[in-house]
């Protein structure tokens, strides 16, 4: 089974969706647990944290400072999408070497 984890509005993740044809689990309309995001950061460490986004760069320098997972867990879209797990295994992102991998 394959599981893509991310937000609809994400370019990224929309390409994804569409070539490997299958749903995309909104992470705003269903959020992840805090078990989800620890699984997600011990497999890809702090490149999950998404710290060129938007939403990084309207946090202030203390709250930058917070851990990976408390800021994730408040501010979600900070992950860097999509996170795709397929058959117990994580991949994140949607570059070359995940489509490789994936297709």
């Amino acid at each position: 089974m394959t599981v893509i984890y991310g937000i609809k509005s994400c370019d990224t993740c929309r390409k994804a969706v569409k070539t490997l044809g299958i749903a995309l689990t909104d992470i705003r309309e269903n959020p992840l647990s805090r078990a989800d995001f620890e699984r997600f950061h011990g497999a890809f460490g702090d490149a999950l944290l998404n710290t060129r986004s938007t939403t990084w760069r309207g946090l202030d320098a203390a709250e930058r400072d917070r851990p990976a997972l408390d800021l994730l867990m408040d501010h979600p879209t900070l992950m860097k999408r999509p996170v795709i797990e397929k058959d117990g295994a994580l991949y994140l992102g949607w570059g070359k070497d995940v489509q490789a991998a994936l297709l």
